[in-house]
């Protein structure tokens, strides 16, 4: 078995977010300020989030290139986040965003090297140690997560998400090539 590392990576990551545009093409842009509860994002507030949560991600470990969180300062790079967030912005320019910084993020992660990602940084109390292999796969994670929100917004609007459209698609192939 081969080591996963920097290209599974962003294989990996273009693969969720290629299934995150989907989503985003199939919603209808008269869906995008859909709020499926108070309290909870609309769909168009979740898919910029989606785009722009891996800018915590590359400031940690591009820029800062951390190896402690102590002193991290997490509000100013969660603010920087959250301005690109609430800009206002069509169905057609989150796409693009979506596609863009997806592409980006993936390049960058594809040129890490093996030492990189096996260099180690420390929790705020520099007690507990991670990899930035290990932490670098959040940003898919998280993407993951709302994603998984966004299909069950789906079935709440009455589309089918892609993904099940496509399982649908191949039971009935596999049923007809069966008789």
């Amino acid at each position: 078995m081969g080591t996963y590392g920097a290209a599974q990576m962003a294989s990996s990551f273009r693969t969720v977010r290629t299934n995150t545009i989907q989503i985003a093409e199939d919603i209808p842009e008269s869906k995008y300020d859909f709020v499926p509860a108070p309290g909870t994002l609309s769909v168009a507030g979740h898919l910029k989030h989606i785009a722009m949560a891996p800018m915590l991600y590359e400031d940690m470990h591009r820029h800062q290139r951390v190896t402690t969180l102590k002193g991290y300062d997490f509000p100013a790079a969660v603010g920087r986040a959250r301005a690109e967030e609430e800009k206002p912005r069509s169905k057609a320019e989150i796409i693009a965003l979506l596609k863009s910084e997806g592409d980006r993020f993936a390049a960058w992660l594809e040129s890490l090297t093996p030492e990189f990602l096996a260099e180690t940084y420390t929790d705020p109390s520099g007690q507990h140690e991670q990899t930035r292999l290990a932490s670098l796969l959040s940003p898919k994670e998280h993407e993951m997560h709302h994603r998984g929100q966004l299909m069950l917004i789906e079935r709440i609007l009455g589309i089918v998400p892609h993904l099940t459209r496509q399982r649908q698609e191949r039971a009935q192939q596999h049923a007809r090539s069966a008789t």
